[in-house]
């Protein structure tokens, strides 16, 4: 299912890395117009190559592929500029339930907490669905 997808899934490293500073690159590419570019490469670095995005030189390379100037990025994590946001997302996340990723709220009324197979998204939208429905 993956490969049908376009992408290959690859083991992740040995070690987890801390995604403190992806998150906060990422932020910066938000800020900029380029959040979607970045978080497809750095989800494809880290699950399909097997790449630690939690080393800074490794994650620097990777947000200018996806055009983000290296030298504004080096600053953004140099200078913490993005850590209360990151916080206070962090946040509101957990005071909705989040305490994982991957989350997904699904039209605001439910909340699956993990991955999941596709047949556990269609069986919740049915059930969304089936809610919605005169009684």
């Amino acid at each position: 299912m993956v490969e049908e997808s376009g992408y290959v899934y690859n083991v992740p490293p040995d070690v987890v890395p801390n995604s403190q500073k992806a998150l906060e690159v990422t932020e910066l590419a938000r800020d900029a117009g380029l959040h979607e570019a970045v978080h497809d490469r750095l989800m494809h670095a880290y699950w399909s190559e097997a790449t630690n995005i939690g080393d800074e030189n490794t994650l620097l390379g990777l947000a200018a592929e996806a055009g983000v100037d290296r030298d504004e990025a080096a600053a953004a994590l140099a200078d913490g500029r993005y850590r209360p946001r990151i916080r206070e997302s962090t946040r509101q996340a957990n005071a909705v339930g989040i305490n994982a990723i991957p989350a997904f709220v699904l039209d605001n009324r439910m909340l699956l907490v993990g991955a999941y197979p596709h047949e556990v998204f269609e069986r919740a939208f049915a059930q969304l669905a089936e809610a919605e429905e005169p009684a």
